[in-house]
């Protein structure tokens, strides 16, 4: 009987890995910056677009919703020291990262202090702090959601990418 009941609980847990590994149904991505030393990364899901526009996948968020960033679980933000972003300091640490719908369509980045957590799951209370996006048109649209990490002079850059939508933040280091 015990040799029973270890079979099935093994078979469970492989379907419930299995199951999970499939609720990921997009890439995932990888953005990486060493600052003074130190290592600061965002990893997230990368949907594509597949025909529809930036427009018509963001255009259903009302002002003070949030987005989380990529697809799937939520958009995780590392950092292994302090770092400032305008007037707001996003100390070392992982949280989840989202960007918030404003009344005038802008956007502004938010540190939530969970992270892993499945994507659709903000917890407002949980939110540390927010900073203002800069919002222009990349180059080119772009499929897939694309975040990159990079640094210019003294100050690291934010950049997150989709259709005909790119958004900007730069830091420094506190």
């Amino acid at each position: 009987m015990r040799q029973v009941t270890l079979v099935l609980l093994s078979v469970t847990m492989v379907i419930a890995l299995a199951a999970s590994a499939l609720a990921q149904r997009n890439p995932r991505g990888t953005a990486n910056l060493t600052l003074k030393g130190k290592a600061v990364s965002v990893e997230y899901g990368r949907p594509s677009l597949k025909g529809r526009t930036v427009d018509q996948m963001l255009s259903q968020l009302k002002v003070g919703d949030v987005w989380r960033l990529g697809a799937d679980k939520s958009t995780t933000f590392t950092t292994g020291l302090d770092l400032a972003f305008g007037d707001v300091t996003v100390p070392a640490g992982e949280y989840s990262l989202w960007m918030q719908k404003q009344a005038d369509n802008s956007w502004k980045l938010v540190f939530n202090k969970q992270h892993g957590q499945w994507g659709t799951q903000h917890d407002a209370a949980q939110d540390l702090v927010s900073a203002p996006l800069k919002q222009s048109q990349p180059a080119e649209p772009v499929e897939m959601v694309t975040i990159t990490l990079a640094e210019a002079g003294e100050v690291g850059v934010i950049s997150i990418e989709w259709g005909t939508l790119k958004v900007t933040a730069s830091f420094t280091v506190k």
